[in-house]
């Protein structure tokens, strides 16, 4: 788990895919968080933000208890410039039942901007789209063709900046337009996987945060190395 950058508030590292950011059921000792904590020894440190156990790329991390309330505040308050990639299906977007898609540079498809209303229960694995006010917005842009994927399906890299963060936001989104992610063992359908099972990465990065440091007002930017596997 490289670390991208450390000072004497924040630890920014460039977290691997199938790591969870912090202990959760049978996961405790192999995640991010107690693998730092071992580390730097020092029982202090505490995630700025979360990174989902399938999702590689920049993750957040406060060393500083007098600092952490400033970090974490920020990331609720949504003062974190975050842009992912993935990989996914070259092809035209499909028109989801619910919520909007708008194009934004007409008559292209892409770059469009995906707003629904998400809504997640405890105890079910997927999110879900429902009707409502909307609650989750995306931005996607299609870049350049990455070859095809193991069913020989052609796939494209996708940049997307949400400007929310619901839980499996991306992976909803992407899944509504006829686009789920290359990997993706939730959507369209959830797929059974030993838990050992490392063969099959979800390809979604969380490739770049930008924020101005809530402590001495430096703007701040950090790129994951991850590389999308089928890039």
């Amino acid at each position: 788990m490289p670390v991208l950058y450390e000072d004497a508030a924040i630890i920014v590292v460039d977290k691997p895919h199938f790591l969870a950011t912090m202990p959760r059921g049978m996961w405790y000792r192999q995640t991010a968080l107690m693998r730092l904590r071992e580390r730097y020894d020092d029982p202090r440190i505490t995630p700025a933000h979360r990174l989902d156990r399938a999702t590689a790329g920049v993750l957040v991390f406060v060393r500083d208890p007098a600092a952490r309330g400033a970090y974490q505040t920020m990331f609720q308050e949504r003062r974190v410039v975050k842009t992912y990639e993935c990989a996914a299906p070259l092809a035209i977007p499909a028109r989801p039942a619910t919520g909007t898609v708008s194009r934004l540079a007409p008559p292209r498809p892409f770059p469009l901007e995906r707003r629904s209303r998400i809504v997640k229960t405890r105890g079910v694995l997927q999110a879900r789209e429902t009707r409502g006010a909307v609650n989750a917005e995306t931005r996607i842009e299609r870049a350049q063709r990455l070859g095809h994927a193991a069913d020989g399906t052609p796939i494209a890299r996708y940049v997307l900046t949400p400007r929310t963060g619901k839980t499996h936001q991306l992976r909803v989104h992407m899944n509504a337009l006829g686009l789920p992610i290359v990997g993706d063992d939730l959507y369209p359908r959830v797929e059974e996987r030993a838990w050992d099972d490392f063969g099959r990465p979800l390809e979604l990065v969380a490739r770049r945060l930008e924020f101005t440091d809530p402590l001495n007002g430096q703007t701040r930017v950090f790129t994951s190395r991850v590389p999308l596997p089928q890039g």
